[in-house]
């Protein structure tokens, strides 16, 4: 156990910190769970902006790698335009 105040504050932001961290990316995957499962391509054009918006503000934040990112974006893309 921390024996230090700055340490115990430490701890328990960074308990804030993962918590938050763990929303955002649960929040993630399910915005391309959901969008993965539209068979509509025009409905699928709709959702694609935001949720390239979602992952682009998780990697500037650094809740995820930029290059899996990219991946997650490609992928996206590519399921979209074979619609």
């Amino acid at each position: 156990m921390a024996n230090h105040k700055s340490a115990l504050k430490r701890i328990r932001a960074n308990n804030r910190k993962r918590l938050e961290n763990r929303y955002y990316a649960k929040t993630m995957r399910n915005s391309l769970r959901d969008i993965r499962l539209v068979s509509d391509k025009v409905e699928a054009q709709k959702r694609l902006p935001s949720v390239v918006s979602l992952i682009d503000k998780l990697a500037k934040k650094g809740i995820i790698h930029k290059n899996k990112a990219a991946n997650l974006k490609s992928g996206l893309m590519k399921k979209v335009n074979q619609l």
